[in-house]
């Protein structure tokens, strides 16, 4: 049997995935915040099969099917399941419903990445990435839900319209950017992009994880924001185009 390059970054696929299971595991046994710990050990795992992958310079189209089914289930089921667990159940069918818009829509969205996929570098992504979408979930989770009490106040309205919008999010066209790369071309073709990363792990580390909800909240309104102004200004554009072409077709019959 051959091993090849291709072993190393699919090694970490399938950890990526076992984690999903056994945050479903954990929910299921109504241990909440150590299934939330598994889904983010599955974005870790899931942020080093890419580096991984060009390290050994074996990305491929396998590689790319195989991390999609790994997301579905860690980021896409887990969260689902997690949420419902935690609190949507007390909705009945709307509960369930709303419970499963980020396994639904996480599918959606992953299958058109890999439809719409050209080469494996991107500089952004076209909607919300589906391991942002839930380590949103998994981060309000951790800084809100407390075992024993579960959900308190305005965290418990809260849950739901986030769940949504995350939801339409990740199949929206809202733009958002890739993680920078830390090489010398990197840095010197996005260079803020790398400084606001920097900025934003150095805040959740010395806030001990307790502002990772307010970063990753950031980025995603921060988006939204970009999306909605490049929206207006491509329609102002147009606007003023308009005029000056009806100014040189006058010119011409004159």
């Amino acid at each position: 049997m051959k091993i090849t390059r291709a072993v190393v970054p699919s090694l970490f696929t399938v950890l990526n995935i076992f984690c999903g299971f056994l945050s479903i595991l954990y929910t299921s046994q109504g241990k909440i915040e150590l299934a939330a710990w598994f889904i983010i050990l599955a974005a870790g795992f899931d942020a080093f099969d890419g580096v991984m992958a060009r390290i050994t310079r074996s990305s491929s189209q396998f590689g790319v099917e195989l991390d999609s089914l790994s997301d579905v289930v860690s980021f896409g089921a887990a969260p689902s399941f997690l949420v419902y667990q935690a609190y949507l159940f007390n909705f009945g069918s709307t509960g369930i419903l709303v419970s499963a818009m980020p396994l639904a829509f996480g599918a959606i969205r992953l299958a058109r990445f890999n439809v719409q996929l050209v080469g494996f570098d991107k500089d952004y992504f076209k909607g919300l990435p589906i391991p942002s979408q839930a380590m949103t979930i998994v981060a309000f989770m951790l800084q809100y839900y407390s075992e024993g009490f579960g959900l308190q106040g305005w965290t418990r309205d809260a849950l739901a319209p986030m769940v949504v919008l995350l939801s339409l999010l990740m199949v929206s066209n809202v733009r958002y950017d890739t993680l920078p790369k830390f090489t010398r071309r990197g840095l010197k073709e996005h260079p803020l992009r790398a400084l606001f990363s920097v900025l934003g792990a150095i805040v959740v580390i010395a806030s001990e994880g307790t502002l990772l909800f307010a970063a990753l909240a950031a980025f995603i309104v921060f988006g939204v924001i970009r999306y909605i102004y490049e929206g207006i200004a491509h329609v102002l554009s147009k606007v003023e185009k308009e005029p000056d072409e009806e100014n040189e077709v006058s010119s011409i019959d004159i």
